[in-house]
């Protein structure tokens, strides 16, 4: 079989990963065509489930369950990316990319670099022989990418829908989960693959446990660099005059879901040391005695990605 020279497929999904992201990297800087990019992100997690569930060919439990998590989160999210860029147009995190080849290339490695190791999880468990029978950290896993990728899904269609409201235009999302949580999306996201991570855990030995790697990855890279600070930088740039917002902001959660009654009445330090909120998402909000402060929503469009 094709575990005999890499036992857990880890050198297998690196090599398929890479290739899989460089055809696309190829289309996109010979056409200009970015509209598959998140598209091309996703499926590469179904291509790494599938291929190791395959190849590996015991079909345990486990690993059917946890590769239909992935393959199940991966089709939800990169149809509903695609067909948004789609109706969209345009993908703007990549206005200054298209003609700055080193860029392009950059963000691709990265995308490469983000498959593999957030796939870690299922990739290992697909290649391991043992097989214990179910147990309470797998069905705690289970209920965590359910209540993940519920939350991920229904904050996407709610954030999609307020946008294609006329009515909303130049206006921030702050309806459904998006009222109690900034990035409910990235909640749901960050949730789902810390419980692939925990269904894991009942086969996991030695150093196979290193694929704690993949969740922490995710969460770091969401915390801290492509996910909520471009978006928070980008909605204070838009919206930082505008009183209502900064009201928004400074009341709502940037991640864990929490009530604004509750989320106001915390100290600042639990805010900064439990709930992620981190000076340096506000550094690009407008000092509040120069700003011209309005009562009503206002300002540019707001744009992200799966968020």
């Amino acid at each position: 079989m094709g575990t005999v020279l890499d036992s857990h497929f880890l050198a297998l999904t690196a090599i398929v990963t890479v290739g899989y992201q460089l055809l696309f990297f190829v289309i996109t800087a010979l056409l200009k065509f970015d509209k598959v990019t998140d598209f091309a992100g996703s499926s590469n997690f179904i291509i790494l489930a599938v291929l190791t569930l395959v190849l590996k060919g015991t079909w345990h439990f486990r690993q059917v369950v946890l590769s239909f998590l992935v393959v199940t989160w991966g089709l939800r999210l990169g149809l509903f990316l695609l067909l948004r860029i789609l109706q969209w147009g345009e993908d703007r995190r990549f206005d200054e990319m298209r003609s700055n080849l080193g860029k392009l290339a950059v963000f691709w490695i990265f995308q490469a670099v983000w498959v593999w190791t957030v796939s870690l999880p299922v990739t290992v468990v697909n290649g391991i022989d043992r097989d214990p029978s179910v147990q309470a950290a797998d069905i705690i896993g289970w209920i965590m990418w359910s209540v993940g990728v519920s939350f991920e899904a229904t904050a996407d269609q709610q954030k999609l829908t307020f946008k294609n409201a006329p009515e909303n235009r130049g206006k921030w999302c702050n309806v459904g989960l998006w009222n109690i949580s900034r990035h409910p999306n990235y909640f749901g996201e960050i949730l789902l693959w810390w419980g692939i991570f925990v269904a894991s855990t009942p086969v996991l030995e030695g150093s196979e446990w290193l694929v704690i790697l993949g969740p922490i990855f995710l969460t770091l890279l969401l915390l801290f660099v492509s996910g909520i600070p471009l978006l928070e930088q980008s909605a204070d740039k838009k919206f930082g005059n505008v009183a209502a917002y900064r009201v928004y902001k400074r009341t709502t959660s940037p991640l864990i879901p929490l009530p604004p009654a509750v989320y106001r009445s915390l100290p600042s330090w639990f805010k900064s040391v439990l709930l992620f909120e981190f000076p340096f998402y506000s550094r690009n909000l407008p000092e509040e005695g120069s700003t011209w402060n309005r009562t009503r929503q206002g300002g540019g469009s707001d744009g992200s990605k799966t968020g």
